[in-house]
């Protein structure tokens, strides 16, 4: 690829994880969330591996990572929902708040925590998903 390519992807990537931050971001008050921007940050960092490529052991240094880091966002959204069973109204999954009054944007609780958590684990996943792809077929070739 040529300079100009990598130069223009560098910057769409960008743009393209911070619109999927923002989806995650805004998840608990518009249609998106943390399933639909973990796909769009997953789509940039695809993005820069098909422009930039890399070597096997590369790829699988970043494979094992974003597996390493898919499994704490599980192990995050698993404390934060039995979080729930040790508070006054033993519930599973209970969305609670220590701030904010119902009706404000600020009062969603733990939903956005989920919305990043979930949308963690989602890059993660559809991310290791390619790079296990992309070095079986380099393995094979």
């Amino acid at each position: 690829m040529t300079i100009i390519v990598k130069k223009v992807a560098q910057i769409i990537s960008g743009i393209i994880f911070l619109y999927g931050i923002y989806i995650i971001m805004h998840g608990h008050i518009t249609p998106g969330g943390g399933f639909t921007g973990g796909v769009i940050i997953a789509g940039a960092f695809i993005f820069l591996i098909v422009v930039y490529g890399d070597t096997i052991q590369k790829l699988k240094n970043k494979r094992e990572f974003a597996i390493v880091l898919g499994g704490v966002a599980i192990l995050a959204f698993i404390f934060f929902t039995a979080s729930g069973l040790f508070l006054e109204t033993p519930v599973f999954f209970k969305n609670y708040s220590f701030f904010g009054t119902l009706g404000n944007n600020n009062s969603a609780g733990l939903i956005p925590v989920y919305d990043i958590i979930i949308g963690v684990e989602v890059a993660t996943a559809l991310y290791s998903i390619f790079l296990t792809l992309v070095i079986f077929k380099k393995n094979k070739l």
